[in-house]
């Protein structure tokens, strides 16, 4: 994470940026893909009372259930998933997956949370941060 404003570049895979202040997180993630069959979500089907979420691929694809729509992105497509839409996604193929994640501090805080040896469970988590697990 960057500490002050100053202009630079960062290595971002497998880190987040964010600057002091500012209304969106970017962290570059990825996934290394599964053998055929049913899908294997990387984040479980939920909802942001109030926050945006956008994905942008770099390399393979992802698969999202956004509402009642799927909608599959490759190399150089964008997801976009505003407050109040349920939604997952997948990687759909065996090989790797690369992305963007742009998202608000606050679903950043979530993340972190759920991935901390302490916490209290994913639906706790989900609500402390104006959000909802679905399942």
């Amino acid at each position: 994470m960057t500490d002050d404003r100053s202009p630079r570049s960062v290595p971002l895979a497998g880190r987040t940026l964010e600057a002091p202040g500012s209304g969106f997180v970017i962290a570059e993630w990825k996934d290394a893909g599964a053998p055929p069959g049913p899908p294997r979500y990387i984040a479980p089907l939920h909802m942001h009372h109030s926050d945006d979420e956008a994905w942008y691929v770099l390399e393979g694809r992802l698969r999202f259930k956004l509402g009642d729509a799927e909608v599959e992105a490759g190399p150089g497509e964008a997801v976009f998933a505003p407050p109040g839409i349920a939604h997952t996604f997948w990687n759909p193929d065996p090989g790797l997956t690369r992305y963007l994640v742009v998202m608000t501090p606050d679903i950043a805080r979530l993340i972190a949370e759920l991935h901390a040896p302490d916490s209290p469970g994913p639906a706790e988590v989900f609500r402390r941060h104006n959000s909802e697990l679905l399942r």
